[in-house]
């Protein structure tokens, strides 16, 4: 637990660097991979926005007069959406995995969205978006959204370990 208690201590700067490395990623797997985001993609990265943008505004609210009573709350707020980020992350694997079917909109479309893709749409023609329900990265057995179920667990659990030791100070 001393290995954790720098970050725990800190679990609001660290819930913000940790979601905006995440979204780092993710865009780096799109403009250097040359991987198209599908739908739920897309959904998996508005939850970390969504950490990104509480972490910050709790790092604030717990410096204002009065805060330091929130501490403990802010944390188990940030549990609460990372697990909302696994679960969402889950389906997403769920579909890949052909557990369960993904959205409408996230069908098998065969390729990603390339320039000639956009060419077609720029002419008035349909462009499909890239599928959902097929992983176009896997490492160790697990996609991205897999491996992003799994991180995104151990933030859930690192979240409750953060408001329980805010608890114990007070």
């Amino acid at each position: 637990m001393t290995v954790l208690r720098p970050f725990l201590d800190r679990w609001r700067l660290v819930a913000v660097v940790v979601a905006a490395a995440m979204l780092a990623t993710a865009h780096a797997f799109e403009t250097f991979g040359g991987y198209a985001p599908c739908t739920l993609c897309l959904r998996q990265r508005e939850v970390y926005w969504t950490i990104l943008a509480l972490g910050a505004a709790f790092m604030v609210l717990v410096r204002l007069p009065g805060g330091p009573r929130w501490r403990e709350a802010t944390c188990w707020v940030l549990g609460l959406a990372f697990l909302v980020g696994a679960g969402v992350a889950v389906y997403h694997a769920g579909a890949e995995w052909k557990f369960w079917p993904g959205p409408a909109a996230c069908a098998s479309a065969g390729t990603g969205v390339d320039a000639s893709a956009l060419n077609d749409f720029l002419a008035g023609e349909k462009v499909r978006p890239p599928a959902c329900d097929e992983a176009p990265w896997v490492f160790a057995g697990l996609s991205m959204a897999g491996w992003n179920a799994v991180i995104s667990f151990g933030l859930a659990a690192l979240s409750v370990l953060a408001a329980l030791r805010e608890r114990s100070k007070r």
